[in-house]
């Protein structure tokens, strides 16, 4: 696995979620049929903050060794925010009526999900180049 093309495309995923939820969050809340009451407006700009914290960190990781051993904490992180928020939409998703948005978001969850749990637990990080 190119683990430059995964580091950037979920830097861009993220950083742009994060850039839309910081300057856009009554848009965001409308689009998923909630009121932006005070409080919930600065909760969706601080995940906006912290996606676009990840995607920096993603960003600046992407030209890095990547899997196993070399750079655990940036794929760890990774993996664990992708696991969980996966998991967190599918609860939403079962036990509320279908939502596009949604389950759009959880398919690109468990995408990453899947992709950076093999470059934390299948992934030596090291490339095998066979020169014959």
């Amino acid at each position: 696995m190119n683990t430059k093309i995964l580091m950037t495309s979920s830097s861009l995923v993220l950083g742009s979620a994060g850039v839309f939820a910081l300057f856009a969050p009554d848009v965001l809340l409308s689009a998923l049929g909630s009121a932006a009451t005070g409080i919930l407006s600065v909760l969706v700009q601080l995940m906006g903050a912290l996606y676009f914290s990840m995607a920096l960190m993603n960003w600046t990781a992407k030209d890095s060794t990547i899997g196993g051993v070399y750079a655990r904490p940036v794929s760890l992180a990774n993996f664990g925010h992708f696991l969980t928020g996966m998991l967190v939409l599918l609860r939403y998703q079962l036990s509320n009526e279908m939502s596009f948005f949604v389950f759009a978001a959880l398919v690109v969850y468990a995408i990453y999900a899947v992709c950076f749990y093999w470059l934390v637990f299948r992934s030596t990080g090291v490339k095998s180049s066979s020169r014959t």
